[in-house]
């Protein structure tokens, strides 16, 4: 019996690993725009704790050198905020850009196994003729010894 050897094997077995490779860079991505989602979180977790400061120090004795602290921390992480919103952005586009490039490596390596699968079926197609030919030759052979 004929044993099933696809041609072009090894460039599906590429495909594969560029699949696993794309993956693993499409979690990086998502990886790094959580990092970069939980420092712009911790940002305005600052400054509700400097506002909340600020409410506190109105509420009791002014301290003027420590309101002003405060104020003055809450647009520096304003403006950190800004910074870590542009950092976010670039992140998001890069885990976008990463789920573009599994989409097309996933779909180029379905396509190498359509055309895997499709070779397997005209295997097939050939083996059945192959063992009906045999055959035919075997009943055209025993008929002619019969005679």
């Amino acid at each position: 019996m004929a044993k099933f050897v696809y041609k072009m094997q090894n460039i599906l077995e590429i495909k594969y690993k560029l699949e696993t490779q794309a993956k693993t860079a499409y979690a990086e991505a998502n990886n790094r725009l959580n990092d970069e989602l939980f420092k712009l979180q911790c940002i305005y977790d600052d400054i509700n704790k400097y506002e909340d400061e600020i409410r506190e120090l109105n509420s009791g004795t002014l301290d003027v050198r420590r309101l002003r602290w405060c104020y003055e921390a809450i647009e520096i992480k304003k403006i950190e905020a800004e910074k870590q919103k542009k950092a976010v952005d670039k992140a998001r586009k890069g885990v976008e850009l990463a789920r573009i490039k599994l989409n097309e490596v996933m779909v180029d390596r379905k396509t190498h196994e359509k055309l895997r699968e499709k070779a397997f079926e005209d295997f097939k197609v050939e083996i059945a003729e192959e063992e009906k030919k045999e055959v035919d030759e075997l009943v055209s052979f025993s008929f002619n010894k019969s005679e």
